[in-house]
Parts: C-alpha cells; sequence; structure tokens
C-alpha cells in the first residue's frame, strides 16, 4: 500500500460493490472529520473505479487482514452478508470499532455475541440502518412526536420493486449461509423502523415466497408484528409488484398520513451526486410529499399536503465520527440489529412452518 492519508479519522472500507461504492465511501468522504484511506478489493475494475471516484491517495489491499496494522482509526464493512460476522469479529479483536452494514448477522445470537465482543474491548460497533434517515420516516416520526395521526393503529410499510428478471448474485442466492432473500435485505430495514417507530415485537406472522422462475431466495415476503404497546405493522418487500403501492399508510385515532415514493438520496448517489456543505441534499419536489387527513383517499384529494422533511443519511457517519471522538452510543447499536435479527428469524421460521411465533421481552 502506498502512504496513508492524514487528515480526520482514516476509515478502512472493506468491499466496493454496491454497498461500498454507492453508499458508504461517498458518505464518509462527505463527514468531517472522516477520511477514507484504504479499501478493500482485489478486483481491477473496482479499484480503478475507486480511485476516480476518491482521489489517487486513495489506497488498496486485497483483504481484511491488512487492514488491521495500518493504522486505521474504524474499519466499516460492507462485504457480502456471509463475512460480516467473521470480519467484525477480527477487527474487534485487533482493537478497532466496526461498522457493518445491515445486516449485522444471520442471526441475532451472533448480533449479541459481537456486542459483547464490542463492550468487552470498549470499542464502537455500530450497523448502517441508512433508512432511519430516509426523508419519509423522518417525517413520519415528527408526525407522530407531535401527535398529528393520534393514537397509533396500524403502520403499513412497503418496500416494493418490479424486477420480473432475477438479476442473480449471492443476494438471491437459495444458499443459507449467504444470508440472501429479501426477508434479510430490504426486510432489514423495514422491521428496524418498525421497532424504532413503535418499540418491541410480541408476535410475528410472516410470508414468505419465490414468486419468478428461476429464483432461489425469497422475492415476495409480507412480515406481521403486533408490538408490545398494541400497534400492529404490517410490512410489505416485493421484487414482484407490478403496481407499487404506497410507502407508508399509517393510521392513527384522529388521522391518517400516507406517502408514496422512495427516498431520493440512493437514486441521487447512484447518480454521481455528493452531499455537500450549503447545497440541498434529500429533497424531494412538492408533487410527491404525503398527506395527512381522515375520511377520504388521498389519491381523490382526501386530507393536505404535508411538507417532507430532507433525508439525511449523512447524519449517521457524522454520528459516527462524534462517537468516536467523544465517547458515548454510536446512531444504531449492535443490540438494536439484535432485536430487528430476532423478528427476522421469527418471520422466517412462520413463514416455513406457517405458526405466528411469540417473542420473549
Amino acid at each position: 500500500m502506498n502512504a496513508p492519508q492524514t487528515e480526520g479519522l482514516r476509515v478502512g472500507l472493506v468491499g466496493y460493490g454496491l454497498a461500498g461504492s454507492v453508499f458508504h465511501a461517498p458518505l464518509i468522504a462527505a463527514t468531517e472529520g472522516l477520511a477514507l484511506d484504504t479499501v478493500v478489493t482485489s478486483n481491477p475494475e473496482r479499484r480503478a473505479q475507486a480511485r476516480a471516484e476518491h482521489g489517487a491517495a486513495l489506497r488498496f489491499a486485497d483483504s481484511p487482514e491488512e487492514l488491521y496494522d495500518a493504522g486505521l482509526d474504524l474499519v466499516v464493512i460492507a462485504s457480502p452478508n456471509k463475512t460480516h460476522v467473521s470480519i467484525a469479529t477480527d477487527a474487534l479483536k485487533v482493537g478497532l470499532p466496526v461498522v457493518v452494514d445491515k445486516p449485522l448477522a444471520g442471526t441475532a445470537a451472533e448480533a449479541r455475541d459481537l456486542a459483547s465482543l464490542a463492550e468487552e474491548r470498549g470499542l464502537l460497533l455500530s450497523v448502517f440502518q441508512n433508512r432511519r434517515w430516509d426523508n419519509d420516516f423522518l417525517t413520519l416520526q415528527r408526525l407522530i412526536a407531535d401527535g398529528e395521526l393520534g393514537e397509533i393503529q396500524r403502520f403499513e410499510s412497503r418496500f416494493e420493486r418490479w424486477r420480473p428478471q432475477p438479476k442473480g448474485g449471492w443476494r438471491e442466492s437459495g444458499d443459507p449461509s449467504e444470508i440472501g432473500g429479501l426477508l434479510y435485505d430490504l426486510g432489514s430495514h423495514v422491521v428496524d423502523q418498525a421497532l424504532v417507530l413503535f418499540g418491541p415485537a410480541l408476535r410475528v406472522y410472516a410470508e414468505a415466497d419465490v414468486r419468478r422462475p428461476g429464483a432461489q431466495a425469497d422475492d415476495d415476503t409480507f412480515i406481521a408484528i403486533t408490538h408490545a404497546n398494541g400497534v400492529r405493522s404490517h410490512l410489505y418487500v416485493s421484487a414482484t409488484t407490478a403496481q407499487l403501492g404506497p410507502r407508508f399508510r399509517v393510521l392513527g385515532s384522529s388521522a391518517g398520513y400516507v406517502k408514496y415514493g422512495l427516498d431520493p438520496q440512493e437514486a441521487a448517489l447512484r447518480e454521481g451526486e455528493r452531499p455537500s456543505a450549503g447545497k440541498p441534499w434529500g429533497v424531494e419536489p412538492e408533487s410527491l410529499w404525503g398527506r395527512l387527513g381522515s375520511g377520504e383517499s388521498p389519491l381523490t384529494g382526501g386530507g393536505h399536503p404535508v411538507k417532507t422533511a430532507p433525508g439525511d443519511y449523512p447524519a449517521y457517519y457524522a454520528a459516527i465520527a462524534k462517537a468516536l471522538r467523544e465517547g458515548g452510543e454510536p446512531p444504531v447499536t449492535a443490540h438494536e440489529a439484535a432485536a430487528a435479527l430476532d423478528v427476522l428469524e421469527a418471520a422466517r421460521r412462520s413463514a416455513r412452518e406457517g405458526v405466528t411465533v411469540e417473542l420473549a421481552l
């Protein structure tokens, strides 16, 4: 490797596929106090892409092990799901703080073991749940906090796509060791959001199907959660949805909130846009604002438009930088990730056995 970069806390990034190149690298590079120092990839095309996007001073490594004596301040793991636990374990054991892309692990038990290891070593361990900073989720949190919907009764959340042809790769593999399929991919997001909003799950029911010819892993999944506070969450993740439903439909005792369309930040990052100080980021047009009201469908004019808060993925790594410098809890903890994995494991069992699964609080 060439000489290390020195500005800010130096970050090593494991993996430069979709997660590494579209989400982590740009957000790390845009965060004051962090510096993307080293990328682990042996792929020459990805190395060329990373160098073009992040400068000639960027260092490269062929394996995560090369990071452990490179003088780094943080390791970010954006490699395939099945590698998350082993790489995080090794990094923590050599004394490095760690951020792991979701899902943290394949099981809640593995996630809690990692949490215990980090606590024993006094190290930061966090999970990249970027959808907590989606524009619609931030807006919904504000509406609930302000009492605009009254007592929440049902939360419907959809992360749907129309991809009738499988792409292949580990994310769509039927091999359980790959931790693929939509339940652990998009399901990690919608379950995490539901738990953040409404707290612990008491019961879980799920349906998981493999719809597309040639597909190996679940591509059309529904999860129902009964929360300890009585709220019911109905969560849908799918690659086979020919007509997309609302991203959120939230029903309360006095009003409902309906929001269509996805947060614009992923699309912007894919197109090469980058967050920078003084420029609008995560802002959507008024035509996409959700509607709040009661008694009539928003599609026929019911309710009134609610300005969507700007999305703020940069807030995640800003909070990581603060936690590293000042101490304190990271923006997403491993214990929170374990709670979400409890639900995902229960959902997998429910779909397989056709039962409702009770969770212990």
